[in-house]
This record gives C-alpha cells, structure tokens and sequence, in this order.
C-alpha cells in the first residue's frame, strides 16, 4: 500500500544522543539515562508529535576492544525490550522497535518476548533483527570471537523464520476460553513447529497467542551485500545509509529489484534512511552546535572506535595520516557496512583524525541542519523523489534535539500535509501500510483441503 505522507522512526544508540560523546555536552542528561522518567518524557513528547516509532538500538556488551572505550564511550544503557514494555504502558499509539541479536538468543525466548510486547502494546511491537558483530558481544556468550559474516547471516535467516514459525504457532482463532466446554484452545488450531535445520531445533508451540499483528514488524539495518538480501527477503522496514537523494534513488531501484527477485513488491518494505537534524536559528548556529559536539571527542577515543570499525589497531599510526590498507569485504568478520563506509572515507585523503571525527557523528549519516522550515525542505526533497519512504531520525543530542525537532519540524512537515496530524487507528503495520502475514499452518490447511 502507497503512503501519502512519510514515516518518522525517533532512533537512539547512546540515550544522551548520537553523537559518540554526546554525554559530555553540558546539557546532556547524567545518571538519569538509567531511570524510567527520563525515556517517559522522550516518548510523550514523540507521541504528542505523532511520531511513528521509538526505535532502540543496542550492543550486547561493553565496546572496550582497544584501550579507550571502556572509560570514555557511553554505550552503557537497559535493556530495549524491558524498557519498552514499560513505556507501553504509558503510550497509547507510537510504535516499540527493540533490537535483539539473532546470534546470541534463542528464537523461543526472541518469539515469546516479542509477541508479549506486542500484546501488551495491542500491536505495537517491532523488532529490530541483528547479527551482532562485535568480538565484545561474542565473548559474553562462550565464543574467543565473532561469528563468522556469512554464518552470521546463515544462522539470522534460519532464527528468523523460527521465530515466525513459533507466532504461527497459534492460528488466530485458536483461543477459546471456552468456560463451559473446558476448551483453551482449538488443538487442531495451535500447532508444534517440529524445526531442525543447521543451526537451531525448536519444538514449539509459543506459549502466547498469536500477536496482534500477526508477526511484530521485522526491521533490517545492514547495508553490506549479505544486509541488503536478508532484509529484501524477510523485513519489513529498512534502516539504510546513504549520503545524497541522487544515492538514495539508486539504493531505491536496486532495493526493489532484490525484492522482486524475492517475488516481493516494493511497497511491502519501506525505507528509512539515517539523518541528524539539527533545529537552529541559522544553518551556521546548527553548524556550529554539530562542531561544538566534535571538539569533546578526545583523538584516542576516536581512533579506537575506527579500529573497530575497520578491524585494523590504528592506535600505532600517526593521527595526522593516511588510513593503512584495510581487510577485504569478503574476508571481514566484523560489520562489513561499516567497514564499506570507512572504505569510502580513505578515498577522500582525509586523516585518521578527520575520519574519525567523521565516524563520531553517528556514522555519518547525512545531517539536515538549520531553521525548521530548511530542514523540512531537505526531508520533503527525498521523501518526493523516492528516495525515502521515511527517516530514522538520530537527534545528536537528546533531549534537546528531539524535543526541538518535535516541537518546530514536525509542525512545518504537517502544514505541507507531509505528515500526519493525527494517528491512524488500527496497529503498527496498519498505520504503515503493511499487510498483516497469513499464519502459514492455516495456509497449509487450506492448500491441503484445496488439493483433496
């Protein structure tokens, strides 16, 4: 189904922003980034401005792979899925996106967690489907090192279709709670899945009914080659990264021919690429405010997080130089877009320092900065061109940026009847135009009556 106005995905990694320092700015948010007040008021002010989603980035672990990250890079924050099923509670339409790790958790655990947040949400729920690449993440979990990249995505593909098997599981009309027959449940409608492939084996049922949605939204961020296919063929929603519309619109086209190949069309998967906006009274002052940002990145810190990102210690290279040759894609066993995007930086002959600062500003995503009517005009560009069926908004700074971006952009893009003035009924797919999925144990039934 064609959208006739953009989706808006309010995103945080680091909850004092997306900036890599953000939490020493002088009006960053402390200790209360562990307490439940401070996420309530980011998600009512998000909801009053009828933001589609919350959408929680995560790691499982502590980067401190070099020497700096452990004291200085603020990727200590709770748990997605707890956080959000608390803040369900206190919001009544915007949509939960929580990331959890297809290579360290069980599907029966992914299928139950998420399938509650769904239900308790009345289909709200979204997740945010990773392979995880970090070493850090792999040794909390009895591995020297990371999955190797195609098993990675191997063992995703595999998780990911058990965990729909498990929402499967329960046909809709399943639950009975039938008090004078003595019947739950249909047992001809709820079903064992029975899976064992290379990687997992899962009896089944779920333990909870099928979720309002049918399956809770599945949301894709990789943009490496393995990304691109996994998510053509089994997500919903789109994080990508790219830098220009005239980027954006090719992205579009091969996007859609991957999806074809899938036997998929292109409105059942939409697009969200990354942008910082930054709300000023000048795109100078909001330049200024980007810069400020950068000048509390101390140069260690920023070498180290490249190192991570590009699977080579730069700590004994000269700040002032050249990037060193790089691991090929294909051999790479960290994060592959990622290391693509520092790839495309040392082309540019900047520095290890300018490359870093660069990796500091949420990866670079593109910033729109300036007066709220100037950014508007930047997302209302790509979204007209196709380049974009939405945005994943990382505000640099929080609450500050979000709030601004609330309170002055949104008003702007909904004046141009850009974005909504109020929510849709109906769940998260609905108001996103996605087709609810057919429980494929009913389809069987049905293919299997068809034949007889």
């Amino acid at each position: 189904m064609a959208l006739n106005h953009m989706i808006l995905s309010a995103f945080f990694f680091n909850p004092q922003g997306d900036h890599r320092m953000s939490w020493r700015h002088p009006r960053a948010p402390g200790r209360e980034v562990f307490d439940f007040d401070y996420y309530r008021e980011l998600a009512l002010v998000a909801e009053r401005a009828k933001i589609d989603t919350l959408f929680l980035a995560d790691h499982v672990a502590i980067w401190d792979s070099v020497r700096s990250g452990v004291a200085h890079y603020a990727n200590a924050r709770l748990e997605p899925l707890t956080l959000l099923s608390a803040l369900a509670g206190v919001t009544r339409h915007i949509g939960l996106i929580a990331t959890a790790s297809s290579s360290y958790s069980e599907p029966y655990n992914v299928a139950r967690m998420f399938a509650s947040l769904d239900h308790i949400s009345k289909g709200r729920a979204s997740w945010n489907v990773v392979t995880s690449a970090m070493d850090e993440e792999a040794q909390n979990f009895g591995r020297d090192g990371n999955i190797e990249h195609a098993h990675r995505y191997e063992r995703g593909a595999e998780f990911l279709d058990t965990v729909k098997a498990l929402w499967d599981s329960w046909e809709d009309d399943a639950l009975l709670v039938d008090k004078e027959s003595g019947y739950f449940a249909d047992p001809d409608k709820v079903h064992p899945i029975n899976h064992r492939g290379p990687h997992l084996k899962v009896r089944g049922p779920l333990n909870v009914p099928r979720p309002p949605q049918g399956h809770p939204l599945i949301v894709q961020a990789g943009s490496s080659e393995s990304g691109k296919d996994f998510a053509t063929e089994h997500a919903d929603v789109h994080f990508a990264i790219f830098r220009t519309k005239e980027e954006g619109v090719q992205y579009r086209k091969d996007i859609n021919q991957r999806l074809a190949r899938h036997g998929r069309r292109p409105e059942s998967f939409r697009i969200l690429p990354g942008v910082l906006p930054i709300v000023a009274a000048s795109e100078a002052e909001g330049r200024e405010k980007q810069e400020y940002l950068q000048t509390l990145l101390p140069d260690q810190v920023g070498i180290d997080l490249l190192s991570s990102w590009s699977g080579v210690d730069l700590s004994s290279y000269p700040p002032d130089g050249p990037l060193p040759p790089l691991p090929d894609e294909s051999t790479f066993n960290g994060g592959r877009t990622s290391l693509n995007r520092v790839k495309e930086w040392s082309k540019q002959n900047l520095t290890l320092r300018e490359i870093a600062r660069k990796l500091a500003n949420s990866g670079s995503v593109p910033t729109a900065v300036g007066p709220p009517e100037q950014i508007a005009d930047q997302l209302e560009d790509w979204f007209v061109s196709g380049a974009a069926d939405g945005f994943n908004l990382m505000f640099p700074l929080l609450p500050e940026d979000w709030n601004n971006f609330a309170e002055k952009v949104v008003p702007e893009l909904q004046r141009r009847g850009l974005f909504r003035t109020e929510y849709e009924p109906g769940t998260l797919r609905d108001r996103l135009g996605l087709t609810r999925p057919a429980n494929r144990f009913a389809e069987a039934r049905d293919r299997a009556r068809a034949v007889s």
